[in-house]
This record gives structure tokens, C-alpha cells and sequence, in this order.
């Protein structure tokens, strides 16, 4: 063993070990590891930072924009509010949702396919009178078996292609994963959902109400082609209580009726006053074409205007964005109306909705006097936005993913993606060109503000891939990786290559239940390829061994970030993973090593 063998996987170890520790960052352990190399001679200097040129990378980050623009347009919440059964048992209930995230996440980032279902899941739970961690569970596993099935669909994929590229070889197509990936996220979603949700802890929803700001009240217009007009109130009513929402006024030609007779047609114009929950907000919107008062039309019925131009709306009308703001007892805006402030003509901002807890009111929202501790939900620039806040003591809430239908920027996002798919499925363009294709697209075509774009990219994955590269490929150069294969080979493997497979798929499944999956596939590969050599099998199959390992986190909540984000809302503890994960890996295992088998001999 020479000595750049011996501080390669000295380094690598202590790098795995901090990995497990968990006590800084991964991104930050990455870079660590990157800059060990380059100090101890490793790694040469003028490639310490080539990894963040790797296509890889680039592809990760441009998936990632076209997945928040298609959360960001409601394209996914309209496909979900199709797709998904109104009224059906347990395990169809489960398996559609779950189903839905496994086809969800293989064209896009994983976790934005769970963070747009979790919702719905929650939603569901309460309509199956089921804890909420049997629906998220499963939810979560199902998400992470998707990805598997594309080379987009998770890191780790784009990982070992990028490997197999720099072994001079093409890199893998965009179906190439298909094949394996689809036969174990099929039996996996059947699992999860004939019998899996069964073994899942019921635990109760850790802070349930934490966050509860109450229903909104919200002005929304039936417009001429909108589903709701000819319809009868009550047959409104049963659309929308899907989405938990209600019916609980209407205005009609300025005349307002409190409590509308349940047979009342309803015609073009009409405005429904609708109750309904912040995340159910778009799905009632949607379900019948309705559209927000203020938000359909931003010159209709003005306010008395107050002399002043409306600057704020002018500049920068493509980054509008809604924001939630409570009233606090020394705003100058209590006992007053919107109109009374000139909130459109002075700064620029509609009030789409109030939601005041206890109480319901019919008054049109621009006329209605605000109180103390109501909850506001604006739309405007981000600058006029925290310019009202300040002037007027409002206190902006935490972030939420409310999100307006927009059915022309839902169809645009929707092409942009499918042909940035296309472009490399079919081999027209390398995929990180085709996806950044995409990204431009985006950008051009002022799908998503452009002031947000760069928030939808996880800096600290594109940090750990691009530190983590060079290392990988010093791993090879040093020839480490030839030695560790070769200790496998003598001591378990006895030269048998699918003995060798199987290990190579467990040992990779292992460390990625303990860090991260990009990570766990940079580090394998190296050492799959150095074992399919020394056995004079496909690299190929090796390749995809890591793959479907790297991706199967499925006993631990640190495992994948889909486990984490779960680990609040369905309530679970540390320990919970292991019933349903533990089951799901040995089938993992069972259907993938013969799998591997068939599609790529060895």
C-alpha cells in the first residue's frame, strides 16, 4: 500500500466517519475532504475545483429550477387534484398518492414531489381518519423508489453516468435506469400500500397547530368560461368540500347575500365568498376555474386614487409574490379598510384574502375594517411588500408555499420540461445542456420571478457533488479504490461476481441510510468500477448496483431529506423507519440483484 493510499482512505474515512457524526454539515465536511487532498498532494491544485464544472453537477441544479418551476406554476397540484381518487378506501387512497409520487419524482427533484403531495397526504389522513404518519410514510418511500427510474430523477443517477463517462464510456441514457428502477419502485408502491402503511407506528402529529392561522376569507369571481358558472350553489359547495373549503356569501351585481339559497344558479360575474385553508387555498380556486377578485383583475373597481402612481406595481411586476402578514395592535391599520389606506394606488399591493379567527364577514374585503391580529395575505413586489409592513406595524409570517392557479404559466412550465426531457432522452443534447436549455427558457419566458430562481437550487448538495468529484477521482488515480475492491473481492465476494454485486448493492444501501445519497454514490463508485474490472464483468452493472443502492434510505430519517421532512408531521421517532424500511430494503434487494441480472449480464 503507498502512502497516497494510505491518506486517500484515511481521509475518505475520517470524511464517512464526520458524515455519521452529523455534527457540521455535509456540504461543509465535502469541502473539508476536497481541501485535505489538495493540502496533502492528492488532489493537484488546478483541479481542486474542476468537480463543479462536471456535467453532473450542472444537471442537478438545473433539474432542480425546472422542478420548483413546476411547484411554483400548480402544475403538479393540478395533475395531483386529477389523478387522485375523491372518495375511495385506505389502500387505494395509498397507493394513488404514492403511486402519484413515485411517477412525480422521477422527471423532478424528489423532495419538491413529496413537499407538493404533503398537503394532500395530510388532507387525506383527515378524510381516512388514519394518523398522519400512515400516509406519509409510504408517501415518502415512494418518492424516493421514482427517482430511481430516470437519470434525473435523484443525484446519485447523474452521479454514476458521470462516473461511467469518465471511464470512457457514453453516459447513461435518460431510460437507462428504467428498466431495474421501475420493476422495484413497482413492487415497492404495491407494498407500501397493500400491506406497508399497516406496520407504520401510529404516532400522533407533533405540533399539529403550530401553525394554524385559520381559514381565509376570500373574494373569488366566476369567470365566463369557469366551470362554476351554470351550476347551482350546492353543486359548488360539493366540489369545493373536497378541498375543505365553503361556500359562505356571495355578491351579485354589488348585492350581498349571506346566506345564498343552496339552488341559486350562478352566472358569469358572480362573486363567491369562500372559507377556506391557506394550503387548500389553489385546489379550491382551481376545481372550478375560479379566480381570485383582486388577482383577476388589478383595474377593476379602483380605489378612490389618492393622486400617487402606483410605482411599486410598475417596477419589477414579474417578481409579484403573495405574502401573509398579521396586524399587530399598534397598526395604524386597524379601523381601517384597504380603501381607506389606498393600498393599491399608493403602494401597489391587493389584499386577496383575510382570514380573522372566529368571525366571518360578507363585506367586499377592500371595504371590510381590519382588527388587530388579523391575518392578511397580499400580493405585490417584495419591496412594496416589506415597505407596507414596516409603515403599517404588520408582522410578516414564516414562509408558505401558497401558490395561485395560473393556467397559462402551468402549460408553459409543463412544455418547457417535457421538452428539456425530450432534448436528452432522445439523445438531441448532452442533458446538462438540454436541461440549462430549460432553465433559460424559464428565465426568458418569465415563467417564475426571476429574484427566486436561484433559491430553488440546494447549494449545499451542488457544493458536496463538486468537492466530492475530484476526490472520487483520486480514489481511482491513487489506485485505493482497486485495493478496497480487491479486500472485498478476497475476503466475501471469493471471486464470485454476484456475491460481489449483492455486496456492493448492500454496502452502498448501508451508508446511504447513514449519509447522504450523493455522497454514498461518489464514494461507491469508484470502488463498483474497480470491482467489475478485477472480475472482468460490466462496469455497467456495478454502476447501477450503486445507483439503486444510494438511493434505498429507507431505515433512518437522516438518511434521505424526503425521511426528514416527515419526521415532524407524521410525529415519528428515530427508531420508527426500521418496521416499514427494513421490509422494503430486503425487497429491494430480492427484486433488483436479479433484475441487475437480466437487463445488464454481468
Amino acid at each position: 500500500m503507498t502512502s497516497e493510499q494510505v491518506q486517500i482512505l484515511l481521509i475518505l474515512a475520517a470524511t464517512i466517519g464526520l458524515f455519521l457524526w452529523g455534527r457540521w454539515r455535509h456540504d461543509i465536511v465535502a469541502l473539508g475532504c476536497l481541501l485535505a487532498a489538495v493540502f496533502t498532494g492528492i488532489v493537484p491544485s488546478n483541479q481542486a475545483f474542476s468537480g463543479f464544472g462536471h456535467p453532473a453537477v450542472i444537471t442537478v441544479g438545473c433539474v432542480l429550477i425546472l422542478s420548483w418551476g413546476l411547484q411554483s406554476t400548480g402544475a403538479v397540484d393540478l395533475l395531483a387534484r386529477r389523478l387522485l381518487p375523491a372518495s375511495s378506501g385506505p389502500t387505494m387512497t395509498i397507493a394513488a398518492i404514492t403511486g402519484l409520487g413515485a411517477v412525480l419524482s422521477a422527471f423532478m427533484n424528489n423532495v419538491g414531489a413529496l413537499a407538493l403531495l404533503m398537503p394532500l397526504a395530510l388532507q387525506l389522513s383527515n378524510r381516512l381518519e388514519l394518523p398522519p404518519g400512515k400516509v406519509l410514510m409510504p408517501l415518502s418511500f415512494g418518492t424516493i423508489l421514482g427517482g430511481m427510474t430516470t437519470l434525473i430523477g435523484t443525484p446519485p443517477n447523474l452521479i454514476v453516468s458521470g462516473f461511467r463517462a469518465k471511464n470512457g464510456l457514453d453516459s447513461f441514457g435518460m431510460f437507462d435506469f428504467t428498466p431495474v428502477g421501475l420493476a422495484v419502485a413497482v413492487v415497492g408502491v404495491l407494498f407500501a400500500a397493500l400491506a406497508g402503511w399497516r406496520i407504520v407506528p401510529a404516532r400522533e402529529q407533533k405540533g399539529a397547530d403550530s401553525f394554524d392561522t385559520g381559514a381565509y376569507l376570500v373574494e373569488a369571481r366566476i369567470m365566463d368560461k369557469a366551470k362554476a358558472a351554470g351550476k347551482t350553489i350546492k353543486e359548488v359547495e360539493a366540489v369545493l368540500e373536497k378541498s375543505d373549503a365553503q361556500v359562505t356569501g356571495m355578491i351579485r351585481n354589488e348585492f350581498r347575500v349571506s346566506a345564498p339559497n343552496p339552488r341559486r344558479i350562478l352566472r358569469p360575474g358572480d362573486i363567491l365568498i369562500i372559507e377556506a385553508d391557506p394550503e387548500s387555498l389553489s385546489g379550491a380556486l382551481s376545481s372550478l376555474g375560479l379566480v381570485l377578485e383582486d388577482h383577476a383583475s388589478l383595474e377593476a373597481e379602483e380605489e378612490p386614487d389618492s393622486g400617487e402612481e402606483p410605482k411599486e406595481r410598475e417596477s419589477g411586476a414579474s417578481e409579484t409574490v403573495l405574502q401573509e402578514l398579521v396586524v399587530m395592535p399598534n397598526s395604524r391599520l386597524i379601523g381601517r379598510s384597504v380603501n381607506d389606506v389606498h393600498m393599491r394606488t399608493r403602494y401597489g399591493l391587493n389584499l386577496l384574502a383575510i382570514s380573522r379567527t372566529g368571525k366571518r364577514t360578507v363585506k367586499r374585503l377592500r371595504s371590510t375594517v381590519i382588527k388587530a391580529g388579523d391575518l392578511l395575505l397580499l400580493q405585490g413586489n417584495p419591496g412594496a411588500l416589506a415597505g407596507f409592513a414596516t409603515s403599517f406595524a404588520c408582522v410578516p409570517l414564516a414562509k408558505r408555499d401558497i401558490s395561485l392557479p395560473d393556467t397559462r404559466k402551468t402549460l408553459m412550465a409543463l412544455t418547457v420540461m417535457a421538452f428539456a426531457i425530450g432534448g436528452a432522452a432522445f439523445g438531441l443534447l448532452p442533458a446538462a445542456i438540454s436541461f440549462a436549455t430549460g432553465v433559460l427558457a424559464l428565465m426568458v419566458l418569465k415563467i417564475v420571478p426571476l429574484r427566486k430562481l436561484y433559491d430553488a437550487v440546494d447549494w449545499p448538495v451542488i457544493v458536496l457533488l463538486g468537492a466530492l468529484i475530484p476526490v472520487a477521482v483520486a480514489m481511482e488515480t491513487t489506485g485505493a479504490a482497486d485495493l478496497l475492491a480487491r479486500s472485498l473481492l478476497e475476503t466475501i465476494a471469493r471471486g464470485s461476481p454476484v456475491i460481489a454485486l449483492t455486496l456492493i448493492l448492500v454496502v452502498t444501501m448501508t451508508l446511504s441510510d447513514l449519509m447522504n445519497n450523493a455522497a454514498t454514490a461518489a464514494v461507491m463508485a469508484p470502488i463498483s468500477i474497480s470491482t467489475a474490472a478485477q472480475l472482468n464483468s460490466s462496469p455497467d452493472t456495478f454502476l447501477m448496483a450503486v445507483a439503486i443502492g444510494a438511493s434505498c434510505a429507507f431505515l433512518t430519517p437522516i438518511g434521505h431529506q424526503n425521511n426528514t421532512l416527515i419526521l415532524g408531521p407524521g410525529g415519528f421517532r428515530f427508531g420508527d423507519y426500521w418496521r416499514l424500511g427494513l421490509p422494503m430494503e430486503i425487497l429491494v434487494v430480492a427484486i433488483s440483484v436479479p433484475m441487475l441480472l437480466i437487463v445488464w449480464p454481468l
